[in-house]
C-alpha cells in the first residue's frame, strides 16, 4: 500500500498523526437563485471543507504533505424552500510528480445529479455502511474514488480496498433513496455514480487500472530522470488503456481519463519523437474520439 510503510515507521517510533488523507478546497456558488440567504451557501462551503478535510478516510498514516489536494465547485441551481437543493458538482484531484513541482490531475469530473438537503450550522455524519443522508453519501462515494485513483497511482491495483468501499456503499442505498436521489442507480443514465463504480470494479477495466500506475509511477515519476524513458512507459500504458477500451466500449471511466488527463499528454508528447507523436494520436482518437480535436498538435 501506498503509505504502509511511512505508517509503519511512524508507528515505531510513537510519532502522533497529525494530517487526514485529503485536503479539500470547497467553494459553493448559487448564480442563479435570490430567495436563500447568501449566508447559508457560506455556511455550507464551511460545513463541506470542515467535513471533508477532518474525516479519517483509511487506516493509513498521511503527512501534511503528502495530503492529497482536492477541490469542490459546487453550483448551487435549484432550491425547493425547505433546505433542500440542487446542484452540479465539479471534482478535482491531483498527484504531485516525483522530482518536479507538477501536480497530475487524478480526476477531473462532474456530477449534475447532486441532490441534498443541508440545515445551517449542523454537523454533516458520515457513515461508509449505512445510509444517513445523499449529502454525505456522494461527498464520501467521491473521496473513496478519489483514493482508489490515488493508491492504484503507487501500486498495482492498490486501490482496490477503497473502490471495493464505494461499491458496497452503492449497495448499501436503500430502494427508496435511490428512487428519490438520482445517481446511485443504473436507470438514471450511463453517466453516473452507479456506473464509475461498476467500471472501476468490472475485470474488462483492469488494464485501465494497471495503466493509471505505469502511467504514473513508471512514467511521469521517472520523467525528471529520463524523459525518453517516460515518455516510452506512458505510450505503454496508453496502449493498456486502449486494450481495455476495446474490451468495454463506451466506459464511463475511459472518457473520465481522457477529460482528466489530455492535456497532460498534449503537452508530453508534443516534446516526443516523430514516431512517437502519430502513435499518440491515434489512441487518443479512438478513446476520446468527441475530443479528437485537442491532439491535433500530435497530428503534425
Amino acid at each position: 500500500m501506498r503509505h504502509l510503510l511511512l505508517s509503519f515507521l511512524m508507528l515505531c517510533l510513537g510519532f502522533q498523526v497529525l494530517a487526514q488523507e485529503l485536503e479539500f478546497q470547497v467553494t459553493v456558488t448559487a448564480p442563479r437563485l435570490q430567495t436563500t440567504d447568501p449566508k447559508v451557501f457560506e455556511n455550507l462551503e464551511s460545513t463541506l471543507v470542515e467535513f471533508l478535510n477532518s474525516q479519517k478516510w483509511t487506516d493509513d498514516v498521511f503527512e501534511q504533505k503528502e495530503r492529497i489536494r482536492c477541490n469542490i465547485q459546487l453550483t448551487i441551481k435549484e432550491e425547493d424552500g425547505n433546505n433542500g437543493f440542487t446542484a452540479d458538482m465539479a471534482i478535482q484531484a491531483v498527484r504531485p510528480v516525483f522530482g518536479s513541482a507538477y501536480l497530475s490531475p487524478l480526476l477531473t469530473h462532474v456530477d449534475r445529479d447532486v441532490s441534498f438537503e443541508f440545515q445551517p450550522f449542523q454537523p454533516l455524519q458520515f457513515n461508509r455502511v449505512s445510509f444517513n443522508d445523499n449529502l454525505t453519501s456522494v461527498l464520501g462515494f467521491y473521496a473513496f474514488i478519489i483514493l482508489g485513483l490515488d493508491y492504484d497511482s503507487f501500486a498495482p491495483l492498490g486501490g482496490d480496498e477503497f473502490f471495493n468501499i464505494a461499491n458496497n456503499m452503492i449497495n448499501s442505498i436503500p430502494a427508496n433513496v435511490a428512487s428519490q436521489y438520482k445517481g446511485w442507480k443504473a436507470s438514471d443514465g450511463n453517466r453516473n455514480r452507479y456506473w464509475i463504480i461498476e467500471n472501476y470494479s468490472n475485470p474488462r477495466m483492469r488494464p485501465l487500472r494497471q495503466a493509471f500506475y505505469q502511467y504514473h509511477l513508471e512514467g511521469l515519476d521517472m520523467m525528471h530522470k529520463s524523459p525518453d524513458l517516460g515518455r516510452a512507459k506512458l505510450y505503454a500504458s496508453l496502449l493498456d488503456v486502449e486494450k481495455a477500451s476495446k474490451a468495454y466500449p463506451n466506459a464511463m471511466v475511459i472518457q473520465m481519463f481522457a477529460n482528466a488527463k489530455s492535456t497532460e499528454i498534449v503537452e508530453i508528447f508534443k516534446e516526443g519523437t516523430v514516431s512517437e507523436k502519430p502513435r499518440v494520436h491515434g489512441i487518443m482518437t479512438k478513446i476520446d474520439a468527441a475530443g479528437a480535436s485537442k491532439y491535433i498538435p500530435l497530428a503534425r
